[in-house]
């Protein structure tokens, strides 16, 4: 039907699924996905000798253990650009649904590794964070129900959405993993707003946050602790926020230099959390830049296709991940130069982590799917047809 009303571009027949996969898949944004990829082994080599030593294992386990699950991520991420956005869709549901099951079986059968957050489940060779799985198949999942409820007689799809939200927020809080749970909302609250919400109801849900966010405080320690040293006047130069900002200071524009850095015998996150604190110590604010360009040219291009798009649903998951990879991204080096309280949260394709890489190789497979290029017409022209 949607192709009786506005037409279609004519599709190549029997082209062979590589050629068409690379003539309408966005390079630019792969591109930026593999330097981002290449900076993070490049980064590995840095920050993982001292954790490897500290723990007895070789000096480049931890590399090569990130090139063994980034090889994972990256043949996911281009396994999952080839499909089509319905069978995409199919499986983030089906993987949504599993995510959510190990979600909510975290209290039970889950393990904190020390960190006092309950967020693994440990496999004895490996570990596993349900949330990183869990955040692509969402944005998937509310999105389908957005585009449903814009349909004629559609479902309550907005107030489902919302629901579903409020459940795993709930369940992230519970951990705690308040970060995991600003994510989320933020997600649904950017594909809420595309698909047409009120500017009042977007400021009452951001008023209901910062409530939410007084009660976490009053009642969690590990909250408070966090947010009180955010908003202290000094640093303590033992915190691991200290070590960062110190690491940050001494790199200025150059760098220390490769492999003189300080700060990655001090930091036991140095190779997940602050990785960008091992890169603005050792090659300065040059290859920082170099990486906020990368997510920049992640984001920018994605944006700008989708902003193309008529199918509702593809708008709206597209959307969904895209700010999801790129608010992550804010927000780890937010925290390294203290602009943000401490989150727990990987520098995506960039830090160290099974679970955040393959994870984020979903999300991008997904994100890079719902960006190619298909047999439609542009939203501009069909705005301009209308009007005639």
């Amino acid at each position: 039907m949607t192709e009786m009303v506005y037409g279609s571009l004519p599709s190549r027949d029997g082209e062979p699924i590589l050629p068409k996969w690379w003539r309408t898949i966005d390079r630019w944004t792969l591109s930026a996905i593999l330097g981002l990829f290449c900076i993070g082994l490049m980064l590995g080599f840095a920050a993982s000798p001292p954790l490897a030593a500290k723990n007895g294992f070789e000096p480049f386990h931890y590399v090569i253990r990130q090139t063994v699950f980034g090889g994972m991520a990256l043949v996911v991420l281009l396994l999952t650009s080839m499909m089509s956005p319905a069978v995409v869709r199919r499986l983030a549901v089906l993987g949504f649904i599993v995510a959510f099951a190990a979600l909510a079986f975290l209290p039970v059968f889950g393990t904190d590794f020390g960190k006092g957050a309950v967020r693994w489940y440990s496999l004895g060779f490996a570990s596993i964070q349900p949330s990183e799985f869990l955040k692509p198949g969402f944005v998937v999942m509310a999105a389908w129900m957005l585009a449903a409820s814009q349909e004629i007689n559609g479902p309550p799809g907005k107030t489902l959405s919302f629901a579903l939200t409020i459940i795993i927020v709930f369940l992230l809080a519970m951990q705690p993993d308040f970060g995991q749970a600003c994510l989320i909302l933020f997600a649904w609250g950017v594909m809420y707003f595309v698909a047409g919400a009120p500017m009042v109801l977007l400021l009452g849900m951001a008023g209901m946050v910062l409530f939410a966010g007084t009660i976490a405080y009053s009642n969690s320690e590990h909250f408070a602790r966090r947010i009180d040293g955010f908003l202290s006047p000094d640093v303590d130069p033992t915190t691991q926020l200290g070590y960062a900002t110190n690491a940050i200071r001494e790199g200025g524009f150059f760098g220390v230099g490769v492999g003189e850095g300080q700060v990655k015998w001090s930091l036991p996150d140095a190779h997940t959390d602050f990785i960008i604190a091992v890169a603005a110590e050792e090659y300065g604010m040059i290859l920082v830049g170099i990486i906020i360009a990368l997510y920049a040219t992640v984001v920018v291009r994605s944006l700008m296709r989708l902003m193309k798009e008529r199918d509702p649903f593809i708008r709206l998951a597209g959307t969904g991940l895209v700010c999801v990879f790129g608010i992550q991204a804010m927000i780890n080096m937010g925290v390294a130069v203290r602009l943000l309280p401490a989150k727990g949260m990987t520098l995506p394709f960039v830090s160290y982590g099974g679970s955040s890489l393959i994870a984020g190789g979903i999300a991008v497979g997904m994100l890079l799917a719902f960006t190619r290029k298909r047999p439609q017409g542009e939203i501009g022209d069909i705005l301009l047809r209308r009007g005639r």
